[in-house]
């Protein structure tokens, strides 16, 4: 069989074509999101508030979320405003809880999250010493907990699309006010 010079062409051609379309996840290299602090801020108010019993003790609700970058360590913080009641007794308390964590990227869940957390302060206003006691030793068990299932920001699907190639998020990097994400091809 031989081959002309207009079906060596054609083939040639789309050979060609082929190869630069595999090529466009190389062409196009790994970019850097910047997610700014109010970015993060309006993403985890629309998480909350949270509800939560612990032990079957206290009904804890936690509201009003203020999210703090910290580059210096590596961490964000969560500012919490913190509500606790028994379910047997008619008395609530009202207080503030800090909480701050690494950044945990998780592809398969395309998101971001608080991981290696821990309680910095818990206050809770008109609670005898023994119950605050108790209820800060329980705090951390609480936020570990609600916050391992709590994204601090979810990509949307559009957001890892870009001229036409998926990218998957690599890396993270804190910035004083934001937190830049760097996105590579998918491979």
């Amino acid at each position: 069989m031989a081959i002309t010079r207009r079906g060596f062409g054609i083939g040639a051609t789309a050979l060609l074509g082929a190869g630069l379309l595999a090529s466009c996840a190389t062409i196009v290299g790994p970019r850097r999101v910047e997610l700014s602090q109010a970015r993060l801020q309006a993403g985890l108010e629309r998480r909350f508030p949270l509800n939560n019993r612990l032990l079957d003790l206290f009904d804890v609700r936690l509201d009003r979320p203020k999210v703090l970058i910290q580059p210096e360590t590596d961490r964000v913080a969560l500012l919490l405003d913190v509500s606790v009641a028994p379910p047997f007794l008619r008395q609530s308390w009202s207080g503030t809880m800090a909480l701050s964590g690494h950044l945990v990227l998780d592809n398969a869940r395309n998101a971001v999250f608080l991981g290696d957390t821990h309680v910095d302060r818990f206050d809770i206003a008109g609670i005898d010493a023994r119950r605050a006691r108790d209820l800060e030793r329980a705090a951390d068990l609480l936020v570990n907990q609600l916050v391992r299932d709590l994204p601090v920001y979810s990509f949307r699907p559009e957001d890892l699309r870009y001229a036409g190639v998926q990218f998957v998020p690599t890396r993270l990097e804190t910035a004083p006010g934001a937190l830049f994400v760097t996105l590579e091809p998918q491979r």
